[in-house]
């Protein structure tokens, strides 16, 4: 009977995949790989059981079909380069996998309806992800498509940027716009297609030649739908404020304007909105000021430039351009906290003790004049020793000792937290010299200063104590809706992946009732100046689940906190500036029914917010990614010291340790022998040689190919002597 269940569900199985469909009883068996006569028995037995458990239905001419009507749900669908793609549902982490042959003519951001197949008892009890088919687009994500315009012997076509957009768009002759084959475009879509019909449109815009700097990066502005320029209300708007301060608005604030309090940035940075600010008190405490730039008392809800600045959610920032969350008015100069220029601050005065607790605190809007404008290489020869560390002579001797003590505070705080279980990732990023035309002339990996820590820890506990104060007051029974940034623990089969990778390289993560923050921190610790350092934390912050903004707080796993909110940043996050509306509002007692409005609005401005973020980040990276191609393509056969950074069965993934550039060594360029995957010690290796390429290896590639369409760089080993190639060109 036991050989019979089985067939049977492997039967269900089958129908599962095609609900509306009817197979009559040898074709059922020859698509599930009963052939033979006695195999035919079983079938026909495991059959004549289901139809008498009612899991399978028979209808006219003796066809078999699954019983259960199809479910579906709701959601978007986010397609992979591979194909396949998930729909997420709307309010519910579930997802569901779409088969590449199930997606129909969606494309990546649509709305859609999905058929869930039925399951099998087996992957119910295994927890298996739904899978489905894609029946009805509800809503398209995107009217327009970038790409580069090509053409073959009778028509045209535009090849789109993102792989997520699997067919290549006809264009007719008389909607080409003046572009040329190789001009980068932008295509607006009049009809996706229907069955294996390509979708159809015409040319709007040309961005310019396919492969220049300046195309690709406005190629990354638009397939990432940023916004550009500000609507003429909102700019408007901007500019009806005076440049000075209202004296009614001073006199119901906090004045600070004789306390010495200054902002550290980057050297180039133009909008300032921190400041920071140190008192010594009587037995050993410290009071440590925050103090935020009000964006609030601008940017009023309702206004053209809060509904503007909810759509953008967040400034973005690219290699060589910024595209801002606010007007060039408020967030260079009326939002400033540019030095000797009164200016509305929101701030948080924290008496903390020698053991780095927060005693006692006070949230209040102010008026403050920063003393001085630090950048933080100034700051850092600062705390060197090195004296002001600026242009600007020798600094007022209590504001350099100042520094000095808030270095000592701020390395207090971080060894306070560390304790805790915060969790500290060791990440690099990248830095561009450009020349006058724009083109990218040198990378420079980015070093991690103190006086960056510095700036970190305060405005971590500044964000921390803004949370606390809302949340603790939730627990007490008052109903304060509230904007919280939440990070949820890694999703637990994530962490036994992750703890699997770790052994192979000799290190222990356990597992057993989920991964501890400390226990992650430890392993990082562990695998701090090794060959795999750099690889561990990348698998590792792979496995993290994603920060996101919500009402409903959960702590922050990575941060080992219970309450955290983004308070800090107004002039380019949209959260901050919804928390510094809120704490105006209960620190002026607002009604239950404003409570309600607030709850009821915030849900939308943390998805929002949320969306943005991810596009903002997805967007910098593709921005950086054609700087890198862009600077490598000067410098093709050049040699350079790389880390094995991947490892899969197509190839080497490899990263020169100099530059911060990632790119690959494929299998067909390894010519010295023919090698094979060792999944088990994530490897290629050479079926004659032996040799081994593993995470972590230190090798010296060549760069053999550039290819700044599809933003990809190939290597070769360097000692192989590879010849140099062109560019490669993606036809589909």
């Amino acid at each position: 009977m036991g050989e019979v269940n089985q067939v049977a569900e492997k039967i269900l199985a089958f129908l599962a995949r095609y609900p509306q469909q009817l197979f009559r009883a040898r074709e059922l068996a020859r698509r599930t790989g009963f052939k033979t006569s006695e195999e035919y028995q079983v079938f026909k037995r495991a059959v004549r059981q289901l139809q008498e458990t009612n899991r399978i239905r028979r209808a006219e001419g003796a066809r078999f079909g699954h019983h259960e009507v199809p479910q579906t749900v709701v959601g978007e669908f986010h397609m992979t380069r591979q194909g396949f793609g998930f729909v997420r549902q709307v309010d519910s982490t579930e997802e569901v996998f779409i088969p590449p042959r199930c997606r129909g003519m969606a494309v990546h951001g649509d709305r859609v309806e999905v058929s869930l197949f039925p399951q099998s008892s087996k992957q119910r009890q295994q927890g298996d992800k739904r899978e489905g088919e894609i029946v009805r687009i509800l809503e398209r994500a995107r009217v327009d498509v970038v790409g580069t315009l090509d053409r073959s012997r009778h028509f045209y076509v535009v090849i789109p940027d993102d792989r997520k957009i699997a067919r290549d768009i006809y264009v007719a002759k008389e909607d080409l716009n003046r572009a040329k084959p190789g001009d980068k475009v932008v295509v607006q879509i009049d009809s996706w297609g229907v069955g294996h019909l390509n979708p159809e449109g015409r040319i709007v815009e040309v961005l310019g030649r396919a492969g220049e700097v300046s195309a690709e990066i406005q190629s990354v502005v638009r397939e990432f739908r940023l916004p550009r320029e500000f609507p003429p209300p909102v700019m408007r708007e901007a500019e009806r404020f005076p440049d000075s301060i209202p004296e009614a608005e001073i006199r119901g604030r906090l004045d600070l304007r004789n306390e010495v309090c200054f902002t550290i940035d980057p050297e180039d940075a133009r909008d300032f909105d921190d400041a920071v600010s140190l008192q010594e008190l009587p037995g050993g405490n410290v009071l440590l000021g925050v103090h935020i730039a009000d964006v609030s008392f601008y940017a009023r809800e309702g206004s053209a430039l809060d509904q503007e600045a909810l759509k953008r959610g967040t400034s973005v920032y690219f290699p060589n351009m910024v595209i801002p969350m606010l007007p060039e008015r408020l967030s260079n100069i009326l939002c400033s906290l540019r030095p000797n220029e009164d200016r509305l601050a929101y701030s948080v005065l924290m008496t903390v003790s020698p053991r780095g607790v927060v005693k006692d605190y006070d949230i209040r809007e102010s008026i403050i004049r920063s003393k001085r404008r630090f950048s933080y290489e100034e700051v850092e020869t600062i705390l060197e020793g090195g004296g002001s560390g600026g242009p600007q002579g020798v600094e007022n001797p209590a504001v350099l000792d100042m520094l000095h003590r808030m270095w000592k505070l701020s390395t207090l705080l971080m060894k306070k937290r560390m304790r805790e279980g915060s969790i500290d990732f060791e990440t690099s990023e990248a830095k561009f010299r450009f020349d006058e035309e724009g083109n990218p002339t040198e990378i420079i990996k980015k070093v991690r200063l103190r006086s960056h820590r510095l700036v970190e820890e305060f405005m971590l506990l500044a964000n921390q104590t803004v949370a606390r104060h809302i949340g603790l007051a939730r627990r007490e029974g008052h109903r304060k809706p509230f904007l919280y940034r939440i990070h949820d623990a890694p999703d637990p089969d994530r962490s036994r992946e992750l703890s699997a990778f770790v052994s192979k390289f000799g290190y222990k993560l356990h597992t057993d009732g989920g991964v501890r923050s400390k226990d992650l921190q430890r392993l990082l610790d562990q695998v701090r100046g090794t060959d795999v350092e750099n690889v561990i934390n990348e698998v590792a912050l792979r496995a993290m689940a994603k920060a996101v903004y919500s009402e409903h707080n959960i702590g922050h796993y990575g941060l080992a906190f219970d309450y955290y909110a983004h308070f800090t940043s107004p002039i380019r996050r949209y959260p901050d500036l919804v928390v510094h509306r809120l704490l105006k509002e209960y620190a002026r007692s607002s009604s239950l029914q404003r409570s309600q409005e607030v709850a009821n609005r915030l849900p939308f401005v943390a998805r929002q917010s949320s969306a943005m973020e991810r596009a903002a980040m997805e967007a910098e990276r593709a921005a950086v990614k054609v700087m890198q191609v862009e600077y490598m393509k000067r410098h093709l056969g050049d040699e350079f010291d790389a880390i094995v950074s991947g490892v899969v069965r197509f190839g080497i993934f490899v990263e020169i340790v100099d530059l911060l550039v990632e790119g690959m060594i494929h299998v067909r360029d390894l010519q010295d022998d023919y090698y094979t995957y060792d999944e088990q010690k994530y490897s290629l290796v050479g079926r004659a040689t032996g040799r081994r390429y593993r995470l972590g290896d230190m090798i010296r590639v060549k760069v053999i190919r550039v290819n700044p369409e599809e933003r990809e760089i190939d290597f070769a080993i360097a000692e192989q002597g590879q010849a140099v190639g062109g560019n490669r060109k993606r036809r589909r």
